[in-house]
């Protein structure tokens, strides 16, 4: 009759040493059930689940074991483990799983403590936990002086990635961990209020949804414009030349918190900008400047294969340039009509608000031939909403409270590029594609 082992080996790392361990169990053809290994600070815990198919072979292996870990200074603990025990373990594999990830610019017990326990309360176990972004150096380094940054958040990859490119300022700290959780919990909107409030009050995002096939294979990715990828709302700037700004930034707050409908706030204030010249339009959009992050994940998303899409109820005007700046494959905006040189006040073709966006992504997804479920759609305002709660994983970026409520996954601390976080990137993996100059 065969005997399950739980075998945990701990201590100093070397090379070899699974090699050695397994070479053991391999001389009394033991059949591997599971293996799991983490190091930390040079340090190795290897956990090994076996089936020993002979029965009497157990004191001979737990012998031999011992004494390789005597051998190596590693300690050694080996436990039998009840069929019963291991079936239902097995069977606690087929329930549900979530990723909750956490990221900010750096990471401190208090925030895990916060995040574990709305954990635990929702009867949700945590299966693993692994770091995505680069280890932490605390050295004191010569290109970080003078840009005020505390040489605790710097990561040895950020470190080199200044040193390669000779430059005097480090790109933005960050530092992630991704939790994988099992079970069903008590309340999912529950659990998104209460990572909301933890997100506000200790200066941490997270983000927290299903785990499933489509999650490990996203392929479209559409972000709104204004205050996304560039800080600005177009229309307040434009506003602005127009001599109407306070009159035209009103109704855009108002809009963006929900207060209004979209496309009556939008004509509204359309109709405040008659009078501008075309030339002025082409020359405010060079200027607008760019969300942190946004040319790294953007160039990062498309060297995997990901396809981009701009999905703005700002002006084409805009979105066109950024279009062709950051290689988007997809632009849908609103026109502004010109006559003679101006605008004339009105708008061309039909508002894109935020229902008209919904239904766009599924009108892109349907063109890519794929389902909803592999996008993911990234806004800050109401009329973003829509969008974001049909995509597969939405993200609200800076968003108004009314969004980041409702939105799983939220990115208020860090650049846009925190995006390739939440969708299980690691540092080495965005480095090999990012040539960016911070």
């Amino acid at each position: 009759m065969s005997e399950i082992v739980l075998i945990n080996i701990s201590g100093k790392d070397r090379k070899g040493i699974n090699c050695r361990f397994t070479s053991i169990l391999a001389q009394y053809n033991v059949n591997i059930l599971d293996i799991g290994q983490s190091v930390i600070h040079e340090n190795i815990l290897l956990g090994i689940l076996v089936e020993i198919p002979v029965e009497g072979d157990f004191p001979a292996i737990f012998k031999d074991m011992l004494f390789e870990g005597y051998k190596l200074s590693l300690h050694i603990d080996i436990q039998s483990v009840q069929k019963e025990d291991y079936e239902k373990w097995v069977n606690s594999q087929r329930r549900e799983r979530r990723i909750i990830t956490l990221l900010g610019k750096k990471i401190t017990a208090y925030q895990i403590a916060k995040v574990t326990s709305v954990i635990a309360a929702n009867n949700l176990n945590i299966d693993n936990i692994s770091r995505l972004t680069g280890r932490i150096s605390l050295d004191k380094k010569d290109v970080n002086k003078d840009n005020g940054r505390d040489n605790a958040d710097i990561s040895k990859e950020d470190i080199a990635k200044c040193e390669n490119n000779n430059l005097k300022t480090l790109p933005p700290s960050r530092a992630c961990i991704q939790l994988s959780v099992s079970g069903k919990p008590c309340s999912i909107k529950s659990m998104r209020g209460d990572f909301m409030k933890i997100s506000q009050d200790t200066g941490i995002d997270i983000s927290f949804h299903i785990d499933n096939i489509y999650s490990k294979n996203r392929k479209l990715v559409v972000f709104d414009m204004d205050s996304t990828l560039i800080q600005a709302e177009v229309i307040n700037e434009l506003a602005k030349m127009a001599g109407v700004g306070e009159k035209v930034a009103a109704i855009t707050e108002s809009a963006m918190r929900g207060e209004i409908d979209f496309k009556e706030s939008f004509r509204k204030r359309v109709s405040l900008l008659r009078g501008l010249k075309s030339n002025q339009l082409e020359n405010l959009a060079q200027t607008l400047p760019l969300s942190e992050g946004v040319e790294l994940v953007t160039k990062t998303l498309k060297e995997l294969g990901y396809k981009l899409g701009i999905l703005s109820g700002g002006f084409t005007f805009v979105g066109n340039y950024l279009k062709d700046k950051l290689n988007f494959d997809y632009l849908y905006a609103n026109k502004l009509e010109i006559a003679n040189g101006e605008v004339t006040g009105e708008v061309t073709g039909e508002i894109i608000d935020g229902e008209r966006k919904a239904q766009l992504l599924r009108e892109i997804a349907l063109k890519e031939n794929i389902s909803i479920e592999q996008t993911i759609a990234v806004g800050d305002g109401a009329n973003d909403l829509p969008m974001i709660t049909i995509a597969g994983l939405g993200v609200a970026y800076n968003a108004k409270p009314l969004v980041r409520e409702k939105a799983a996954s939220n990115i208020s601390n860090v650049g846009l590029d925190g995006l390739l976080y939440l969708i299980g990137m690691r540092d080495r993996e965005i480095s090999k594609v990012d040539n960016v100059k911070y």
